[in-house]
């Protein structure tokens, strides 16, 4: 079954995490650094950003700054470390679009991105979360 793209998302610095978003109807572009991040921005229009608050060339959400400043309307979702409450006052604060701890689960990163951008989760994600989460319950 072929789905339709519904948007074009920039994902940085999320590492595994970012193959998760590859079920979603978007087209992805992944990097690893900011600094690859704004090569990309400055040559293509993105509906939506994924990122960690601190990247390897851009700490302490100096990233995401600079993307405010720039694209102050493209939605972006953050994912700073889990127990740093001062991470996501700061993010709140820039005016992201959702805040996650770094080691959400992945039904509510997708969840949350889909949101965000004003997508669906095609129902065949649907599903097999559900089966991944019987296949845990059964373990226990």
């Amino acid at each position: 079954m072929k789905v339709l793209v519904q948007g074009h998302t920039l994902a940085v610095g999320l590492n595994g995490k970012s193959e998760i978003l590859r079920e979603l109807p978007i087209e992805l572009t992944s990097v690893d650094t900011a600094s690859q991040a704004v090569s990309f921005l400055k040559l293509e229009r993105f509906d939506g950003v994924i990122t960690r608050w601190r990247l390897d060339d851009a700490s302490e959400g100096d990233f995401l700054k600079k993307l405010r400043l720039v694209r102050p309307d493209t939605p972006a979702v953050v994912l700073v470390d889990s127990g740093n409450p001062a991470q996501e006052i700061m993010a709140r604060s820039i005016g992201v679009s959702a805040v996650l701890t770094e080691n959400c689960s992945d039904e509510l990163l997708l969840a949350t991105v889909a949101a965000v951008l004003g997508i669906d989760i095609p129902d065949a994600v649907h599903a097999e979360n559900a089966r991944t989460a019987k296949k845990t319950i059964m373990k226990m």
